[in-house]
């Protein structure tokens, strides 16, 4: 892998330039970080009993949102866990919580548990208060650790079966991700018997004879924001796509690979633990869809200031 990937690999696994900022969104109020208190029985602390969502902020306003708030509330109806208060009211929180902290760029991201009780695996009798979190981090507007590409490690998937609810069970996802960062990757490539699912924080796509490939959205992975999006920005390019199981030999072979998330967006995959993908820079659909990503999210800003 050349000094410049190496260096976009490095930038990837450190994130550097994310700001904590000072203001958090605890259920219905305003606060600030030092006062944000967990139960210590918290279902979300104990069990990992909760949902979550991660935004990105674009010149002060939530990208891609009416999305997040759709998948927002079929995770919670998976769960059976009730909202504290209805998506609207919520999105208007998280608005005022990125004016609280003068936050142009960044992400928002908010976590909803089933809420403190005696520890028992059982859903609480009674209907419990649910607890909502969120915060803000704050980037460069130019912040751009993708475009030319890192290498991934292929590794097997451990998680569990329901990948397509984003809840708080990531421990799958984190031992993954642990082992990919020491094997000098910025992330794994998740596979089940052979068959490619997705990413630890993200999904995959690949291209193989100018046909866009992924996943299809069933129990394996999760639907990402990023991914439906990219699929409607295919459909718009003309790109044709392929929603299939594929397998990590058809991976290895492919004319193209890259990664797609809210924190990445469109990211070039240049190698495969030490096989190389597409002569070791973007392919060109790769090019294409990330070229028509960043010109949508200019127009959002555009409109932003209109």
């Amino acid at each position: 892998m050349n000094e410049k990937v190496s260096m976009l690999d490095t930038m990837w696994r450190q994130r550097k330039g994310l700001t904590a900022m000072s203001t958090i969104l605890y259920n219905d109020r305003f606060l600030d970080r030092s006062q944000g208190k967990v139960d210590m029985e918290d279902r979300g602390y104990q069990f990992g009993d909760g949902i979550y969502e991660a935004l990105r902020v674009y010149n002060g306003k939530m990208f891609l949102l009416d999305l997040h708030m759709k998948r927002l509330e079929r995770s919670a109806r998976e769960l059976r866990l009730a909202l504290p208060y209805a998506t609207d009211h919520l999105a208007e929180n998280l608005d005022k919580l990125i004016k609280e902290n003068a936050m142009d760029y960044g992400y928002v991201y908010f976590q909803i548990t089933r809420g403190a009780i005696a520890r028992k695996h059982r859903f609480p009798e009674q209907p419990i208060d649910t607890v909502l979190t969120a915060s803000v981090e704050a980037t460069d507007k130019d912040e751009d650790l993708h475009a030319d590409g890192i290498k991934v490690s292929l590794l097997d998937d451990i998680r569990w079966l329901r990948c397509d609810i984003k809840t708080l069970n990531l421990l799958g996802n984190v031992l993954a991700n642990q082992e990919a960062f020491e094997r000098g990757a910025a992330d794994a490539i998740l596979h089940r018997d052979g068959v490619v699912t997705e990413g630890t924080t993200c999904n995959v796509f690949m291209v193989k004879d100018g046909v866009l490939i992924t996943h299809p959205a069933d129990h394996f992975i999760l639907n990402g924001i990023t991914r439906i999006f990219v699929l409607q920005l295919a459909e718009r390019l003309g790109i044709p796509v392929d929603e299939r199981t594929y397998t990590t030999a058809e991976l290895l072979a492919a004319d193209e690979v890259f990664l797609t998330s809210t924190g990445v967006r469109v990211t070039p995959v240049l190698q495969i633990d030490d096989r190389q993908v597409a002569g070791g820079k973007p392919g060109p659909i790769t090019n294409r869809l990330l070229e028509a990503f960043n010109q949508d999210v200019e127009q959002f800003i555009t409109a932003v200031n209109a």
